[in-house]
């Protein structure tokens, strides 16, 4: 294998966001054996814990599902796949019929309206998805009027849940409604709908093609349904014993959780050649 590929929260990270020292140790080695290792993430760039991005053998970086593949040696973006603005204000202009807080991620940073942040700790009890909605939103009046007056393109248009029931009814309706875009969820009582190209199997694709790297000598690793398209496209896809049932259904195999260092298990397994 020449490419592995990983999300970040729940599979290379612990549920408290952790890097082990296992996982940490297992990267260095494929690093060393001359594999490209790009982490694959819901999270726009500046997003990414500074313990992961600043380490030395992450040069690209896919982010916010696919949206855009980093380069960080070159300080830009490689490619790009957005949702034009006036799109995104319709989606924005049904999400308001439904009880929900929405925001999106624009220009690598994350947009909300000021009454939806104010009601974060209502919609997202979990801290870390609270902390981003809190820290990594910059609050504005009203989110669709502020698209209107920039006019940029959205990266990602993200909304939360009370109700779980609700929340997987209405993944099926957005899915009917706006078959331009693709639905996916990262965390619980999230749903994500990026740009069909938005997604992390396209973008490894792409990737792979850029750095010369046939994709069926490419590993992706994920635990959750943003990461079914990236696990499909592989030439290996490994689960998280913690993933979504769908995203096993999807995966060549399945590896220990991300709280016993799964990823660096795998990887060491890889390396020693024990996984086909």
């Amino acid at each position: 294998m020449k490419l592995i590929a990983f999300d970040l929260d729940g599979t290379l990270l612990t549920a408290d966001k952790v890097l082990t020292a296992e996982n940490k140790s297992a990267l260095e080695q494929a690093a060393a054996a001359g594999w490209v290792l790009v982490p694959a993430t819901g999270r726009f760039y500046g997003a990414i814990p500074e313990n992961v991005r600043s380490l030395p053998w992450f040069r690209y970086f896919i982010t916010i599902n696919g949206a855009s593949v980093y380069d960080a040696a070159a300080g830009r973006a490689l490619l790009r796949a957005e949702i034009p603005w006036r799109r995104a204000v319709e989606l924005m202009a049904y999400l308001d019929g439904l009880p929900v807080i929405y925001d999106c991620y624009m220009d690598d940073w994350g947009w909300i309206s000021r009454s939806h942040q104010a009601r974060a700790a209502d919609f997202a009890p979990h801290r870390h998805a609270l902390d981003m909605l809190q820290k990594l939103r910059t609050p504005v009046p009203d989110l669709k009027a502020h698209l209107a007056e920039t006019g940029h393109d959205v990266q990602k248009v993200m909304m939360f849940f009370r109700d779980p029931e609700l929340r997987q009814r209405a993944m099926e309706e957005l899915k009917i409604r706006f078959p331009d875009l693709a639905v996916t969820s990262s965390i619980p009582r999230n749903v994500e709908l990026n740009s069909l190209d938005a997604q992390k199997g396209v973008a490894l694709e792409r990737l792979a093609a850029s750095l010369g790297v046939p994709i069926s000598e490419t590993v992706a690793f994920g635990d959750d349904l943003n990461d079914v398209s990236m696990l499909r496209a592989a030439g290996l896809g490994v689960a998280m014993e913690n993933a979504a049932p769908e995203v096993k259904a999807a995966a060549d195999l399945v590896t220990e959780s991300c709280e016993e260092s799964g990823v660096g298990k795998a990887i060491e397994r890889l390396l020693a050649g024990q996984c086909q």
